[in-house]
C-alpha cells in the first residue's frame, strides 16, 4: 500500500475498489475511476503507488497514462509528473461546442432509425433524471443526463461519430459540471431533456435540432457560471507542455 503521508483520492479509490473485488486492466481502472468523477482535476497521479496498488509493475502504469494522456485525461509535465487533467474555462467551453456539433450530426439519423425500444429507453431514463430533479441528486443527474444524451445519439448507428462524441465527453467528466450548478439550473436543463424527448419520440427532426440547440446554448450559459477559483478549472495563463 502506499506510504501512510500520500492522501490522494485517486489511490485511495483504487485501492476501495481493489479491496471490493472491482479489478480490471489498468487502462481500464484508471480511466473508470477519472471518469466516475471522484476524483477533482489537478490530482496527482504518481505511477509508483499506483502499481503497488495493483500490483503491477510500473510498465503497465505508464502505457496506461501515456493512452489517457492521449484521450485528454491526464497531464503530465516535465518535472512535474502525471495528474488528472483540469480544463480552463475556455477549453471546457470549447469541449462543449464539440459535443454540441456531434449530437446534433447524429441526432436526425437517431430519430429515423429509432426502434419502440429506443424509445422506451429514453423515456424511462427521462423519468429517472426527472426523480433526480426532484430529489436534488446532483451526483445522479449528472450520471443520467449523460446516459440521456448518449440514448438519443445511439440509434444513430454512426459508430466512428458516437465514439468521438464519447471522447469528447469524457474530456468533460472530471470536472462533474452538472454537480456544481444550481438546482433551479438542472431543473431549466431537464425541462429541456423533456422537448428534446417530446420531438425524439414524433419523429420530428426539424424540431429536435432546433430545441438541441437552444438546449446547447443554455448549457453553455449555465457552464460559464462555474467558479473559477474553486480548484476545477485552470487558470486561462496555464502552461500548456507540447
Amino acid at each position: 500500500m502506499p506510504h501512510p503521508h500520500r492522501r490522494s483520492p485517486l489511490l485511495e479509490r483504487l485501492a476501495a475498489d481493489r479491496d471490493a473485488g472491482q479489478s480490471d486492466t489498468v487502462l481500464t481502472e484508471l480511466r473508470r475511476v477519472i471518469l466516475e468523477g471522484a476524483v477533482p482535476p489537478g490530482t496527482p497521479i504518481p505511477p509508483a503507488d499506483v502499481a503497488e496498488i495493483l500490483g503491477v509493475s510500473h510498465i503497465p502504469v505508464r502505457e496506461a497514462l501515456k493512452t489517457l494522456i492521449g484521450e485528454g485525461l491526464v497531464a503530465h509535465r516535465q518535472n512535474g509528473g502525471y495528474s488528472v487533467a483540469q480544463l480552463t474555462a475556455q477549453e471546457l467551453g470549447e469541449m462543449y461546442i464539440v459535443r454540441e456539433s456531434l449530437e446534433s450530426a447524429a441526432l436526425a439519423t437517431a430519430v429515423r432509425r429509432a426502434t419502440d425500444a429506443d424509445h422506451h429507453a429514453i423515456s424511462v431514463l427521462n423519468d429517472a433524471l426527472a426523480q433526480a430533479v426532484s430529489e436534488n441528486d446532483a451526483v445522479t443527474y449528472h450520471r443520467l443526463s449523460r446516459r440521456f444524451h448518449m440514448a438519443l445519439t445511439r440509434p444513430s448507428g454512426m459508430h466512428r461519430l458516437l465514439h468521438m462524441l464519447e471522447v469528447a465527453w469524457n474530456i468533460t467528466e472530471p470536472v462533474q459540471p452538472m454537480v456544481h450548478v444550481s438546482r433551479a439550473d438542472r431543473a431549466r436543463l431537464h425541462a429541456d431533456h423533456g422537448d428534446m424527448l417530446t420531438a425524439f419520440l414524433a419523429r420530428d427532426a426539424d424540431r429536435l435540432l432546433a430545441v438541441s440547440e437552444e438546449h446547447a446554448r443554455r448549457l453553455n450559459e449555465v457552464i460559464s457560471t462555474l467558479p473559477s477559483d474553486s480548484g476545477l478549472l485552470a487558470p486561462e495563463d496555464i502552461f500548456r507542455p507540447q
